[in-house]
């Protein structure tokens, strides 16, 4: 069975709560899902994985967490071409400018983003944004 990672940073739960739907998608499309806190995240599992997903909120000036988070993307960024990456987050204030950031990111890195954009949600998911996420994890499982 493939193994998919779900690499997330998250503060108040808000993206940990998106991680888990991300993952029940994984596992409800037959696949392994792999929960994983990004400090305890591995670049070289990612490297092996055909897809994987990786979540975080919005941050200060709409930017990702920079202490665990944009050193550990940064170092990603090298080899994510020919992956297909599913980015998720929520965030409390702005329009979403991280994730189009993050989204454009990646696809300059070379990496085919899910649906071509990430899935976000203001504050708390609701059971819309949980189901986006559920989505987002059955796309991943059928690469």
């Amino acid at each position: 069975m493939s193994k998919i990672s779900v690499v997330y940073w998250s503060q108040s739960g808000n993206t940990a709560a998106m991680a888990e739907a991300v993952a029940k998608g994984v596992t409800d499309a037959g696949k392994e899902a792999e929960i994983v806190f990004v400090s305890s995240a591995s670049i070289d599992e990612l490297k092996s994985e055909t897809a994987f997903a990786l979540g975080c909120p919005a941050m200060g000036a709409e930017v990702l967490e920079e202490g665990e988070m944009e050193p550990f993307v940064t170092e990603l960024e090298g080899c994510v071409a020919g992956k297909t990456i599913g980015l998720f987050g929520s965030y409390g204030w702005g329009d979403g400018e991280w994730m189009r950031d993050w989204v454009e990111r990646m696809t300059a890195a070379g990496a085919t983003v899910v649906g071509g954009e990430g899935v976000i949600c203001q504050d708390a998911p609701d059971d819309d944004a949980k189901t986006a996420c559920e989505e987002l994890g059955k796309k991943l499982a059928a690469v």
